[in-house]
């Protein structure tokens, strides 16, 4: 799957998303996507690289814990990543060009929801972090 941001200067290609694909509710992804949510699916680093650009990429560190990539030119919020656990990066689903190969399957971080958004999908929903189940 490819993908870009809205200028096409920052380009990226994904083999496979991971199963953790989630609508985020927290004030800092919906200030960073500038909208209700922000929707990332995790990808493992080995099935993900950059394809033109990354040099161009800048970071914000939103808070201790982690980071997320934009794009200077054209403002495209393109990725989250927790400093902890660098093997990983959540990519904005909203920068794909083409339809993924995971869906978002719940919502995270409710309790910091914008009143004025309505989840009506029927997907599990969390007050925090989605919850580790062991199997």
């Amino acid at each position: 799957m490819k993908g870009s941001c809205l200028c096409g200067a920052i380009q990226y290609e994904v083999k496979t998303f991971e199963e953790n694909v989630s609508h985020c509710h927290c004030s800092k992804c919906r200030k960073f996507h500038g909208a209700a949510t922000g929707t990332y699916g995790v990808v493992n680093k080995a099935n993900f690289a950059w394809t033109a650009g990354e040099d161009r990429i800048a970071v914000y560190r939103s808070s201790d814990q982690a980071e997320r990539g934009f794009c200077p030119q054209c403002g495209s919020s393109l990725y989250f990543r927790f400093l902890s656990n660098p093997d990983f990066i959540d990519i904005a689903l909203g920068t794909l060009d083409e339809e993924p190969d995971q869906l978002p399957k719940d919502h995270i971080y409710t309790a910091s929801k914008a009143k004025w958004c309505v989840i009506g999908d029927g997907l599990p929903q969390y007050p925090g972090a989605r919850p580790i189940i062991d199997e």
